[in-house]
């Protein structure tokens, strides 16, 4: 057996090849690498586990770079210097059997120096081959001392089983005689599974083909190009690492005045990645399938269901699964879905275009008729949108009960964004809703409800309730008679009818809370009961932000009345139900805010704390771009600074809410801005700037008595900063007594008028120490301790001073003594009082027994080390209640960079949450 025992003796040279031509030399020789070539040393390093696997596998699309990685680690000596020789084969012999293939895999053998016996040859014109001739050249193979390597280049080409079957056979009983490196774009019909399984098969594919960022910068280089490496990570996004694409793009760059122009804005169609792939990929497949190909490029991912639909056949598994084994720029996602490389698909378009003008909206409508009857709600309205139809768009929302998607969900600002490109046009009742919707979201009341009218009047009548006709329902202003108009393209029916009238109730919620009419939002509240049992019981589970929505926008129009019982109802069921979904995420948010309201006004301090930094951390955790509903979390937190005597916290709150643009601007946020703005003034000593905080117009259907009493309380405070105690009890008569802040302010004017027992008697016919919580009893106490104090009474004064000591001292709530007056001040100071103000209110004395003080300055650990610079950047924007999201957008960095120095600014203040790491920062001067 000359030829195999590592001697290096040449044989023979065989000079025809079965049909009696010459061989072509060409498929012997190792490609040549072109000038630009770049050696990844992580795939070369991968390949060199092929002297150790008996096969080796390089799988990959059409210009991947498979066969460039394997020539050039062949040619570099890699294979040599591992002590084997290596032996190249392109294997362009479809079609002409397994005669012609073993016969230049022979004659590859011999060109590469490691010839097998000279007997061992295929006869010329042979009908087959010899049974005897796979056995004979394993057993040659196997007797070698020296190992080969044997590279089949384009072995895809191979389809014959026969070959394929006695390949396999030589391999296996070759033993360590034989390293089989197949270079292919679909998987070879070998026993994969038993190699994978012995660990006997080394697999580089596409994705490990791929060019990272920073290879693709160095290939760029190649090609005289050097870019900033944000257009690098683009360029690789674009083309996701395929190695032509990125050479094609920069060799097209390289010839341009302006490489960076060129290469963020080229336009795949145009170029000569269009020619490669359409010459190695489209063309090659049968003209159904490239027609398949071409009618699919409208869609982002896809499975065969929705492949048959757009192509009216329904052999769409097969062939996509097809597809994707051979490479075709079709890759498999799992659980049935596919996708088309982006270059490919934006290829396919612009042919489809050419082929077919006039078919791609017809193809986007078919996408959305189907994707709607799955349940692809998101992906129907982007195909429909695509489509040019605006009324069908519309009705796809409508008809699912989806109107809330515009509001609120992790897709609510690409769902808006449809139908903002969708322009003017469509008279259907399911346009005008979404035209409604929009405008209530911008906070254009008129055009809402004029949209919203249109809607009703097409609709016609809410059906009567087959119980009872509850009041409230709206009313139908259609002329008898006048026949409904259809719900919406294509459907039209009791079910989209039925969305679409419950849709309506839930606009007019928002509309009556953005009005500031209570008595509207009940009855929308009532109609949305009626009309509930008309809707399929999976379409209202399907979405439950519609619920949550509904309930929030009820709540707030009752938070407004004064409602607070009825309105905390309302919140609740939003906040406790459905916490996992990020659907409901905004108006979980939203509640939880106006809950904090409630509670604030209620004087129950801590509770509201808690429940602002609830609705803040909600919408971080789900990434809320900006305030989920009103905001009036953060106008919470700016009061409670001002409770507290930290002016500046609050300042620095109250102009971050003017900073932003919340999701709903309703009458009970502007009338908190105002009132927070009003009594950071009077903080301030400035108390004509607070009656001009206050002095504005809060459009409402009807006025709110929480937000009329604390804007009175506000002027009266100002009246009473200037002497003016007459105009300031004259401010506060007559206003209701039912929240008993209002019973505290009006003792506190009858005092500043020298009336004590006046002030007394309001105090004891309201009761207000039983209504509220530390807010209301701690100012009650202190207004009765300066009404004992008056009348000479020292030691009661001293009792309920402490009293209210003590209640605020859990709270930090120091401003109602700072606006005591200086009666307080010697109370302070004497025994024991002074133990119960030291080191929270006033400066010096013992620590109190009465139980843990408030953190301060004191009793906190050190900084444990000195902030850094971006640190304290971080820092300074988490004072401005600033998100995760937010802080990186302003620094420029990432969300997880933001977390990072958090962690550390967290561990250096020695705390453990953001409100604590601000107080921390003040407290040592940090901000």
């Amino acid at each position: 057996m000359s030829g195999f025992g590592g001697d290096g003796a040449r044989p023979a040279v065989h000079p025809a090849d079965p049909h009696g031509g010459p061989f072509l030399r060409t498929r012997f020789v190792v490609p040549a690498r072109p000038r630009t070539f770049l050696r990844r040393r992580r795939l070369t390093e991968h390949l060199d586990q092929a002297l150790r696997t008996p096969l080796t596998m390089v799988n990959g699309a059409a210009g991947a770079g498979k066969t460039l990685l394997v020539a050039d680690w062949a040619g570099s000596g890699a294979g040599r210097s591992g002590g084997t020789d290596v032996a190249w084969l392109t294997t362009d012999t479809a079609g002409q059997g397994p005669v012609v293939f073993w016969a230049y895999l022979l004659e590859a053998l011999r060109t590469s120096g490691a010839g097998p016996p000279d007997d061992l040859a295929v006869p010329a014109r042979a009908p087959g081959v010899d049974p005897a001739l796979p056995a004979r050249l394993a057993a040659a193979l196997s007797a070698r001392e020296r190992p080969v390597t044997l590279v089949l280049d384009e072995f895809d080409r191979v389809t014959d089983p026969e070959i394929h079957a006695q390949l396999e056979f030589v391999l296996h009983h070759a033993g360590p005689g034989l390293r089989l490196i197949l270079v292919t774009r679909t998987e070879p019909l070998l026993p994969l599974h038993r190699y994978r399984a012995a660990g006997e098969l080394t697999e580089i594919r596409g994705a490990e083909l791929a060019f990272t960022p920073s290879e693709a910068a160095a290939l760029l280089a190649c090609h005289g190009l050097r870019l900033p490496a944000a257009d690098v990570r683009a360029l690789v996004a674009r083309t996701e690492g395929w190695a032509a694409g990125l050479r094609l793009a920069a060799m097209a760059a390289a010839q341009s005045a302006d490489p960076r122009t060129q290469l963020r804005e080229f336009e795949a169609d145009r170029t000569t990645i269009a020619d490669f792939l359409l010459a190695e990929v489209l063309k090659r497949q049968p003209p159904a399938t490239q027609d398949l190909l071409l009618r699919i490029s409208v869609l982002d991912r896809f499975s065969a269901g929705l492949v048959n639909a757009l192509t009216l056949r329904g052999d769409a598994e097969a062939v996509l699964a097809g597809l994707s084994r051979a490479n075709a720029f079709v890759e498999h996602l799992g659980h049935g879905q596919y996708r088309l490389h982006p270059l490919f698909a934006e290829i396919l378009r612009a042919h489809l275009r050419m082929r077919y003008p006039g078919m791609e909206p017809e193809l986007h409508r078919r996408a959305a008729r189907w994707l709607r009857g799955s349940g692809g709600l998101t992906e129907a309205l982007a195909h429909a949108a695509a489509a040019g139809d605006q009324d069908f768009t519309a009705a796809v929302l409508v008809d699912d009960l989806a109107i809330g998607r515009l509001f609120t969900g992790p897709h609510a600002d690409d769902t808006a964004g449809l139908f903002a490109r969708t322009g003017p046009g469509g008279t259907t009742p399911a346009v005008h809703l979404v035209g409604a919707a929009r405008d209530l979201a911008r906070g254009d009341l008129d055009g809402g409800l004029t949209r919203l009218r249109r809607a009703e009047q097409a609709l016609g009548p809410i059906p009567p309730h087959p119980a009872a006709d509850a009041p409230g329902g709206m009313a139908d202003p259609r002329p008898a008679g006048d026949p409904p108009e259809r719900a919406g393209d294509p459907s039209d029916g009791p079910v989209p009818r039925a969305a679409a009238r419950l849709s309506c109730a839930l606009l007019r919620a928002l509309a009556a809370r953005l009005a500031g009419a209570p008595a509207r939002a009940e009855a929308a509240a009532e109609a949305a009961d009626r009309l509930r049992d008309a809707v399929p019981e999976p379409l209202v589970d399907g979405h439950p932000e519609f619920d949550a929505l509904l309930r929030t926008h009820v709540g707030a129009a009752r938070l407004w009345a004064g409602r607070f019982a009825e309105a905390r109802a309302a919140l609740s069921a939003v906040t406790g139900a459905g916490a996992d979904r990020a659907a409901t995420a905004p108006p979980r948010a939203d509640a939880l805010g106006l809950l904090a309201l409630i509670d604030y006004l209620d004087g129950r301090l801590g509770a509201a704390e808690r429940a602002a930094r609830a609705a803040i951390a909600e919408a971080e955790r789900h990434g809320l771009p900006r305030p989920a509903g009103s905001g009036v979390e953060h106008l919470v937190l700016a009061a409670l600074a001002l409770d507290r005597d930290e002016t500046g916290q609050a300042r620095t709150l109250l102009d971050a809410v003017d900073g932003r643009e919340p999701a709903v601007r309703d009458p009970v946020a502007e009338a908190g801005r105002a009132i927070v703005a009003g009594r950071l003034h009077l903080a301030r000593g400035e108390p004509r700037a607070a009656l001009k905080a206050v002095d504005v117009e809060i459009p409402a259907e009807r006025p709110s008595p929480w937000a009329r009493r604390e804007r009175a309380a506000v002027e009266a405070a100002a009246h009473l900063a200037e002497g003016r105690a007459a105009t300031a009890a004259e401010l506060l008569a007559g206003l209701p007594e039912e929240q008993g802040a209002g019973a505290v302010d009006a003792a506190r004017v009858e005092l500043a008028a020298g009336r004590p027992a006046r002030a007394v008697h309001l105090l004891d016919r309201a009761g207000p120490e039983g209504r509220g919580g530390p807010g209301v009893t701690v100012r009650a106490a202190l207004v009765r301790a300066q009404a004992a104090d008056a009348v000479g009474d020292r030691a009661k004064a001293l009792r309920l001073v402490a009293r209210a000591l003590k209640e605020a001292r859990h709270e930090r709530l120091r401003r109602p003594f700072v606006d005591a007056g200086p009666w307080i001040r010697p109370l302070l100071g004497a025994p024991p009082l002074d133990r119960l103000a030291a080191g929270w209110l006033t400066r010096g004395g013992p620590a109190a027994p009465y139980g843990p003080p408030a953190p301060d300055a004191e009793r906190r650990p050190p900084v444990v080390e000195e902030l850094s610079g971006r640190e304290r950047d971080v820092l300074r924007r988490l004072a401005l209640m600033m998100s995760t999201e937010e802080i990186a957008a302003d620094l420029f960095v990432s969300v997880n960079t933001v977390k990072t120095h958090l962690k550390s600014v967290y561990r250096k203040l020695a705390v453990n949450r953001r409100g604590e790491a601000v107080r921390r920062a003040r407290e040592l001067g940090l901000l």
